[in-house]
C-alpha cells in the first residue's frame, strides 16, 4: 500500500505559518541590524572604505557601468542565508509535528487497537521508527492470535475427546447394566459382550491416537533414523492391506523411481504414516478401484511420495483443513465411516519431524496425498 505523507491539521498548519511569519520577521531584523553595524564599520574604518573601493573598481565594465555592487552582493548572500534558515526551520518544524502524529498513533494502538497501522509516511530516520512499530504491532497481533487459536483447540479437544469417550462409554454402560440384570438370554448377553468389547476397542483406539499425537508434539521426541529401501517398504505395507484390498475389489499398484531408492527415516513411524493414508483411502475413497503407491527421486536432496486413489474426491474447502487435529471431511463423527480424526494430525507430525512437508491434491480422477522428505533429516533445515 502506497503510504501518504502526515495531513496536518488546520491548527498545525497555523501553527507552521506562525513559525514561517515569525522567523522571517526574526531574520529581517536581524538583517537590518547586520547593515546597520557594517556601515558603521565602514565610516570608522580607512582600511575598510578602501577595501570597498577596490572591489568597487575591479567589478565595473567600460563607461563606468557597475554589473553588481558590493551591496548587491551582500543583500543577495544575506537573502540566500535566509532562505536556508527559513526552510530549515518550517523542516525542523513539520519534523516534530510527525514525530507528534507518530506519538499519537502509537498511544492510540497501546490503547488496544492493535488492528491499526501507522501506514503515513516520514523522513528515513523516523521510518525505521515507524517500520519497527508495525512490526511489533503485527507480532504482537499474530502472538494474540496464536494463543487464542490454541485456546481455542484446547477447546475443541477437550470437546471432540469428550464426546469421542463419552458415546461408547455410554453404549458400554447400558449393555453391561443389561448382562447385570440377569433378565436377557444367553444368545443377547453374548450379543452385548460383543458389543461392549468392539466400543473398549474403539477408546482404546482414541486413547492410543491420543498419546501418539501428543508424543508427536514433544520437543523431546526423537527420530530413529535408518537406511530405509522405499520399495521393500511399500511392499510389505501393500501386503498388510491385500486382504482388505480384495475384499473391496481395490488394487493396490507400487511405483519406485528408481527402484533401489534409499533414504534416511524412521521406517515404524513412515510405516504409520502409510498405514494411516491406506487406511482412509479404504474409508473415504467411495467407489475406488486402485491405490497406488508411488515413490520418486526429485532431486540429489528430496524424494517424493504418494498415496493416490481414484475414488470420491475430497472438497476443496476440506483439502486446507484436512491436518487438524479431530477434523473430518464426513461432519457425524460416526465411528464406522470415521476414526478419531487424528490419522492426518499424526502423519503430519510423523512428516514434520523428518523435516517434510505434507499436502493433498484432490479431483475427480485422483485424491492424492503428496510428501516431499529430504533423503536425510540430518542434513535439511528444519520446516517449523
Amino acid at each position: 500500500m502506497k503510504k501518504e505523507r502526515v495531513k496536518l491539521t488546520g491548527a498545525e498548519k497555523s501553527e507552521l505559518f506562525a513559525e514561517g511569519v515569525v522567523t522571517v520577521i526574526l531574520l529581517l531584523l536581524l538583517n537590518l541590524s547586520i547593515i546597520i553595524l557594517l556601515h558603521l564599520a565602514i565610516l570608522q574604518d580607512e582600511s575598510l572604505v578602501n577595501g570597498i573601493y577596490f572591489l568597487k573598481k575591479t567589478m565595473t565594465f567600460a563607461g563606468g557601468y557597475h554589473l553588481w555592487s558590493w551591496q548587491n552582493i551582500f543583500i543577495i548572500l544575506m537573502g540566500i542565508g535566509d532562505l536556508v534558515v527559513l526552510y530549515w526551520r518550517l523542516i525542523r518544524r513539520y519534523h516534530q509535528m510527525q514525530l507528534r502524529h507518530v506519538i499519537l498513533e502509537l498511544h492510540y494502538i497501546a490503547n488496544g487497537h492493535f488492528d491499526h497501522r501507522i501506514n503515513f509516511r516520514v523522513r528515513p530516520e523516523l521510518q525505521r521508527v515507524v517500520d519497527s512499530i508495525n512490526s511489533l504491532v503485527d507480532s504482537t497481533v499474530n502472538s494474540i492470535n496464536e494463543e487464542r487459536a490454541i485456546e481455542q483447540s484446547k477447546d475443541e479437544l477437550i470437546t471432540n475427546v469428550s464426546h469421542d469417550i463419552r458415546t461408547p462409554l455410554t453404549s458400554i454402560i447400558g449393555y453391561l447394566g443389561l448382562l447385570k440384570s440377569g433378565v436377557t438370554s444367553p444368545e443377547d448377553q453374548q450379543k452385548y459382550i460383543n458389543i461392549a468389547y468392539t466400543k473398549a476397542e474403539q477408546m482404546k483406539s482414541l486413547a492410543n491416537d491420543l498419546f501418539e499425537y501428543s508424543t508427536l508434539k514433544s520437543t523431546n521426541t526423537k527420530l530413529n533414523l535408518a537406511r530405509l529401501h522405499i520399495y521393500s517398504m511399500l511392499e510389505q505395507v501393500a501386503a498388510g492391506f491385500e486382504l482388505e484390498a480384495e475384499k473391496k475389489g481395490i488394487e493396490i499398484e507400487i511405483e519406485a523411481r528408481p527402484k533401489d531408492l534409499t533414504i534416511q527415516a524412521d521406517a515404524e513411524k513412515l510405516v504409520r504414516v502409510y498405514n494411516n493414508l491406506i487406511s482412509n483411502a479404504f474409508k473415504y475413497g467411495t467407489g475406488a478401484t486402485k491405490i497406488k503407491l508411488v515413490a520418486n527421486l526429485v532431486n540429489k536432496r528430496e524424494v517424493e511420495l504418494r498415496v493416490e486413489n481414484n475414488g470420491e474426491p475430497i472438497p476443496k474447502d476440506s483439502q486446507k483443513k484436512i491436518f487438524e487435529r479431530f477434523y473430518r471431511v464426513e461432519t457425524s463423527r460416526n465411528t464406522k465411516t470415521g476414526g478419531t480424526g487424528l490419522g492426518l494430525s499424526i502423519t503430519k507430525g510423523v512428516v514434520d519431524l523428518h523435516h517434510g512437508t505434507i499436502r493433498c491434491q484432490s479431483d475427480k480422477n485422483w485424491t492424492s496425498f503428496i510428501i516431499r522428505l529430504p533423503l536425510d533429516p540430518k542434513k535439511a533445515p528444519s520446516k517449523h
